[in-house]
């Protein structure tokens, strides 16, 4: 028997015909619908179990059933079985013969003493669940609820999640920017929060110096993590606003805006482009990290939801194309602009302030 000539209509299409006007095609699938439907529970079940203590017992004593590990946390067992199922459903625990177990994807992400932890990101990463909740409001009137731009106890916890994910994008940049080649750096990292680009660089050159900046609540976070791993020497604090604070001209070799610049809007993001220019030696380096979205804003899932995260929780908050952030630098004076990935969904654009004779060249070619 020979097959139809059209396989892929077999996909879409049926012998009945059903629906006014009739037609022949079958309905969509209604799973994406229930999949955002569940993503609600889905978040809660997640920081529930992390709350808990689940991940962190299950990496210290090995796989264990509901009833040993609700003895562990001091819990309902049926409860706690019933937790536990969802998050297996979630595909962040396995279960074999009755028994809970980690798997690669939790023993990662979700101990909280693995290098690569999210654990103290997944509760404040959406930000205020109450701006979410009247998140129609916010769209009717253009700002939101309860604005966490200034918020320095909102700030606090979500830097301090944030860390380990952006220091570990920061020390893998090195294999592509070569910022451990270079002599006695000196860093300016805006809105430092953990500092920890700074880190990255202090830890690579014995002869690098920073000057972190951050909101003065949140400076402590940095001031932490600094002197955790012995840096203070080599640091300058300087709290404030970041579009205001005093910044020596041509005085640093990289500039860092790590995950600020979806808080700004265009106008604030240019302005912190072109300080960032005056703030760079020639040959110096902008960096800026954040998630950025497709030229159809359409694609870029991760980089699309962040933008309606930062709508439902800031003043003027969103995400920018590629297009958008390389024009902008363009616009600034920068040269050999780019764009890379040092780890999934991190991706980080440079660009260089041209040396004097570079800059006059260009301004002739203009």
């Amino acid at each position: 028997m020979v097959d139809s000539p059209y396989p892929e209509l077999k996909k879409t299409h049926t012998m009945a015909r059903v629906g006014r006007p009739y037609t022949d095609r079958k309905p969509p699938a209604a799973a994406p619908v229930w999949d955002v439907i569940e993503g609600y529970g889905r978040f809660h079940a997640l920081n529930s179990a992390l709350e808990l203590g689940v991940f962190d017992v299950l990496a210290e004593i090995g796989p264990a059933e509901a009833g040993t590990l609700a003895l562990r946390l001091d819990v309902s067992p049926t409860h706690l079985e019933t937790l536990l199922e969802g998050v297996v459903a979630m595909g962040l625990l396995d279960r074999r013969h009755r028994s809970f177990e980690l798997n690669d994807t939790a023993r990662r992400y979700l101990v909280s003493d693995s290098p690569a932890s999210m654990a103290s990101l997944v509760p404040v990463s959406p930000g205020p669940l109450e701006n979410w909740h009247r998140l129609t409001d916010t769209v009717r009137t253009g700002a939101p609820v309860d604005p966490v731009d200034d918020d320095a106890s909102f700030h606090v916890p979500l830097v301090e999640g944030t860390f380990t994910t952006i220091n570990r994008c920061a020390m893998r940049a090195d294999r592509q920017l070569r910022y451990s080649a270079l002599t006695a750096p000196r860093v300016l990292e805006l809105g430092a929060g953990g500092a920890p680009w700074s880190i990255a660089v202090l830890e690579s050159r014995t002869d690098a110096t920073a000057v972190v900046n951050d909101l003065d609540g949140v400076l402590g976070v940095a001031r932490r993590t600094i002197a955790e791993r012995g840096l203070l020497d080599r640091v300058e604090f300087r709290a404030g606003d970041f579009h205001h604070i005093d910044v020596e001209s041509a005085g640093y070799d990289l500039v860092v805006l790590g995950h600020i610049c979806r808080t700004e809007g265009e106008a604030g993001t240019r302005s912190l482009m072109q300080r960032s220019f005056d703030a760079l030696r020639p040959g110096g380096r902008v960096l800026i990290g954040d998630y950025f979205c497709d030229e159809q804003r359409s694609q870029a899932g991760h980089a699309l939801m962040m933008g309606v995260t930062m709508m439902a929780s800031t003043r003027r908050g969103r995400t920018f194309t590629h297009g958008q952030i390389g024009a902008w630098l363009t616009d600034a004076g920068f040269e050999a602009v780019r764009c890379i990935e040092p780890i999934g969904f991190q991706e980080v654009f440079v660009g260089v302030r041209p040396s004097a004779a570079r800059a006059n060249e260009r301004g002739a070619r203009r």
